[in-house]
């Protein structure tokens, strides 16, 4: 089983040199080599990624920031000239941390580790019902994606407004993100995770939703403005 691998650094030499060492390894794919944070946003949209090999220091939005806005994030390696990211790396649960210049050596140890975290194959299975059902005090209630306007996280709880009603169940958000796909929803605040298609109007640091104003917090506020830009009137 192969990782497919997406390089993103705005270091076009950083570039070239991963790419060497990644046609070297023969369980590494290469997707693509991005430039820009942007690109590689574009990228995970539309390709499984299993492996970031992720710069810290780009314009626009930081490594650490681009990891932060994803819902699901693939194995990711950190590689920066700046060894100050590395404790923040960890808390993201970077597999590994390499700083420039790179080492084939050095890439290779990093490379076997991220090889031994892959995920196992999943067996062949039907795709997941639209839906999910939250344990809301004594009944489970069903929870279509399409009815959900955000989810507000209350501590060990989540609140889950939807169109209809709101369902407060016994879930953490950072476990409930992982079941919501990544394609509708984003996380735009420590507390706060927003259906893209219920969004109403979106300002400097908040959103509208379901008539109600959310902060977008500053971690997110980068990585959310590139997802949602676009062509406007």
């Amino acid at each position: 089983m192969s990782l497919r691998c997406l390089i993103v650094d705005d270091e076009p030499l950083a570039r070239h040199l991963l790419t060497d060492y990644v046609s070297k390894v023969s369980f590494l794919d290469l997707h693509a080599a991005c430039a820009s944070p942007l690109a590689a946003l574009e990228a995970l949209r539309t390709a499984a990624i299993d492996l970031l090999f992720l710069d810290v220091h780009m314009p626009e939005l930081t490594g650490l920031e681009l990891l932060r806005s994803l819902p699901q994030p693939p194995l990711v390696v950190f590689t920066t000239a700046h060894s100050e990211y590395a404790l923040p790396s960890y808390e993201l649960d970077a597999v590994d941390y390499l700083l420039k210049p790179i080492t084939l050596e050095r890439f290779l140890r990093a490379a076997h580790k991220a090889y031994a975290r892959r995920p196992a194959a999943p067996p062949l299975v039907a795709s997941p019902p639209p839906f999910l059902f939250v344990k809301d005090g004594p009944r489970r209630v069903k929870v279509r994606w399409e009815d959900i306007l955000y989810v507000e996280g209350l501590r060990d709880y989540v609140a889950i407004h939807t169109r209809q009603q709101k369902v407060v169940g016994l879930v953490q958000l950072k476990v409930l993100v992982q079941q919501l796909p990544p394609d509708r929803f984003v996380r735009i605040h420590h507390s706060y995770i927003v259906a893209l298609e219920a969004l109403e109007a979106v300002y400097k640091d908040k959103v509208q939703v379901g008539g109600r104003f959310l902060p977008v917090g500053e971690s997110y506020r980068a990585a959310f403005r590139a997802l949602i830009a676009g062509p406007s009137l």
